[in-house]
């Protein structure tokens, strides 16, 4: 370790510690350090090498507040460790960029509220699967505690009124925070669950199938107001064939024609209504 020498003009600098590797500092000599970088940090000026040396110094030195902050977040989310300690660091730049050594306050005390309050936005703001009203979000976090501590106390999952009394809130807000929980977390269909009679298998495997009928209703609401423009006679044979499920020969003997005449009379209706289809499309 040697000395940086700084100037600041109208201004009596002290010189530095050239530290060859801040992140490796121990936080024991950090916190010690870097009263010394935050003294000279507010008589240095701005945009110089100096003071970025003295910053980036700052920022590196404290890594591990950000480190032990992240560690409060293990397994509260699918997001890499690696991802919250990033978040935590624009908390640790916030707080060197904002902490003042006149407030005669430890820098850990004044960092760690920082980089805990950036991590917590970055869940909230981030892992909702779905997007809910932000005071349905907070108050997802107030139910959760009332649950738990009413759970505890009765021995037993409360009530609906039961939890409106504990958290003051109307019986309609706590259903409705209750049904915002589910959109927290999400599983792709895509997910593995283990443990079925055949090994493993995919969450979409439990859901249902598509159903092919429902590709007809569109269609349907096509043909419809095609229905309405036929007569009497060509909406009764349609019916007939394909709701009753006559046959021709059926039809014939009900109107009173042959069996031919009802295959014309059907082929002509069908053409109709497939050409008015198609000019639809």
């Amino acid at each position: 370790m040697t000395l940086m020498s700084t100037e600041a003009t109208g201004t009596q600098v002290h010189e530095l510690p050239e530290i060859a590797d801040p992140s490796r500092v121990a936080p024991k000599d950090a916190r010690a350090l870097s009263r010394l970088f935050f003294d000279q940090l507010a008589v240095l000026e701005e945009g110089t090498p100096e003071y970025s040396y003295a910053r980036n110094t700052l920022i590196e030195m404290n890594m591990s507040l950000v480190r032990f902050a992240a560690g409060r977040f293990r397994g509260r989310g699918p997001e890499e460790m690696e991802d919250i300690v990033q978040v935590g660091m624009i908390g640790l730049i916030k707080a060197i960029d904002r902490f003042d050594l006149s407030r005669e306050a430890e820098f850990t005390s004044f960092a760690i509220p920082y980089i805990v309050g950036e991590i917590k936005r970055f869940f909230r703001d981030t892992t909702w699967a779905v997007h809910v009203p932000r005071r349905l979000q907070e108050a997802r976090v107030h139910l959760a505690r009332a649950t738990e501590e009413l759970r505890s106390r009765l021995g037993r999952t409360p009530t609906v009124r039961e939890l409106s009394e504990l958290m003051s809130l109307p019986e309609e807000e706590v259903r409705e925070a209750r049904l915002a929980a589910n959109g927290y977390n999400s599983s792709s269909l895509d997910a593995t669950i283990s443990g079925s009679e055949e090994g493993e298998s995919a969450l979409q495997d439990f859901i249902g199938s598509e159903d092919a009928a429902l590709g007809l209703v569109e269609d349907f609401h096509a043909l419809a107001p095609l229905l309405c423009e036929l007569d009497d006679r060509d909406r009764q044979i349609i019916h007939m064939r394909f709701v009753e499920e006559l046959t021709q020969a059926q039809i014939g003997e009900r109107l009173g024609v042959s069996q031919m005449h009802v295959s014309r009379l059907l082929s002509r209706t069908l053409t109709r209504l497939r050409e008015g289809l198609l000019t639809q499309n």
